[in-house]
Order: structure tokens, then C-alpha cells, then sequence
């Protein structure tokens, strides 16, 4: 029997690792993860892997088909969410995140839209290599460093590796950046941090204002 190749093998273990960080996620509970939910993910990942229908193909392909490839910033990230739980080691500084997620909306704002035809300039053609790219993902890798924030640096080194090397079936770096999956999670996390900002300063408005001066 041939084995798939190597790009297959890994879109498909990154949609296994990304289901499974969802599915722990969901199982988690105030006091942490039990080892029953470890065990029922555990499983999962396995199960994942079976054939199943008349093609014979594993489960993953069929979600593969609906899902399409991850990017390597999505996988990293599940990866990341599994080992938190899976160890007990504390979420990452909301700094890191929220810094991330406001700079995945933004490159999800510019590239989808002109990728779609709107405008006379397409984000996407900057992916096969344009130097400009390249030049603006090491100033914001050398800003956030500088800064003290070091997960979006390694997340862009990370694709940046995997772009070079191939493991993906796509030759464009943005997909290896971003996917649609998780711009649309960005984008929640910074609506959603907008409104939780919007509803604290209301809260604290009528407390400023009574306030004697």
C-alpha cells in the first residue's frame, strides 16, 4: 500500500490536531481537563485516521473536503492550546493574543477582499515571494520582539519554515500565514474585546462622572 504524500499527510494531521485542541477545549471544565476528556481525545485522534465509506479514505479527508488545508498559524496554535491543557501550564498573556488576533483581522481585512476582485490590487500575488511581504513580516516580527511579545515572531518563523520547505500543497506564503478559520476567530476575539471595552468604560462613566472634583 503507497502512502499519500507528505503534503496529504500533513493537512491532514493538522485538521486532526485542530479538532482535537477544539473538541478538549469544549470538554474542559472549570477545574481543568479529566483525564476522561484526555482519553476521549486521545481516541478521537485515532479514530480520525480510520477509512470510512466506499473510497475507503479516512474521516480527515472527508472534513478535508469540507474545511480545506489549515494554515500552519491555525495548527501551531491548536498545538499549543492541547499542550496548555493536556500539561496544566497557564493560557498565554492576553497581551500575546489579543496582538496577534488584531493583526490577523487586519491581514484578513486586506487580503480577502482584493483576492476577491475588489480593487486593482491583489494581496494574494504578494504571496508567491514579492519582497515586500517578506519586508513587512520582518518589521512586524522585530517590532512585536522589541516589544517583548515573541508568539507572533515564531508564529510567522514557523510558517515562513514551512513555506520554504513545501509542506503544504499550496506555493502561495499566505497560506501558510492565515486561512479563512482563523481570520474568522480573529475577528470575533477583537469584536469581542471591543465590546467587553465599550461595556466596562460605560460601567465606570457614571462613577467618573459623579465623582467630586
Amino acid at each position: 500500500m503507497l502512502l499519500p504524500p507528505l503534503t496529504d499527510l500533513v493537512a491532514l494531521l493538522g485538521i486532526d490536531l485542530v479538532l482535537c485542541a477544539v473538541g478538549l477545549r469544549l470538554l474542559s471544565g472549570r477545574n481543568g481537563v479529566t483525564w476522561r476528556a484526555k482519553w476521549a481525545v486521545i481516541a478521537c485522534f485515532v479514530l480520525l485516521w480510520l477509512p470510512f465509506g466506499t473510497a475507503q479514505l479516512p474521516l480527515l479527508a472527508y472534513v478535508r473536503g469540507v474545511s480545506s488545508d489549515l494554515s500552519t498559524t491555525l495548527v501551531a496554535l491548536a498545538c499549543l492550546d492541547l499542550g496548555r491543557r493536556l500539561s496544566g501550564c497557564p493560557a498565554m498573556a492576553w497581551r500575546e493574543g489579543m496582538v496577534l488576533s488584531v493583526a490577523l483581522a487586519v491581514a484578513a481585512v486586506v487580503l480577502y477582499p482584493t483576492a476577491l476582485g475588489w480593487g486593482d490590487w491583489d494581496a494574494y500575488r504578494s504571496g508567491w515571494g514579492a519582497f515586500a511581504m517578506l519586508g513587512i513580516l520582518l518589521m512586524l516580527s522585530l517590532a512585536c520582539w522589541i516589544g517583548g511579545l515573541r508568539l507572533l515572531p515564531a508564529l510567522v518563523g514557523l510558517a515562513l519554515l514551512a513555506w520554504v520547505i513545501g509542506l503544504m500543497e499550496s506555493v502561495n506564503l499566505w497560506d501558510y500565514l492565515i486561512d479563512p478559520w482563523l481570520a474568522i476567530l480573529a475577528m470575533i476575539q477583537c469584536l469581542n474585546t471591543g465590546v467587553r471595552g465599550v461595556y466596562r468604560y460605560r460601567l465606570r462613566a457614571p462613577a467618573t462622572l459623579s465623582s467630586p472634583h
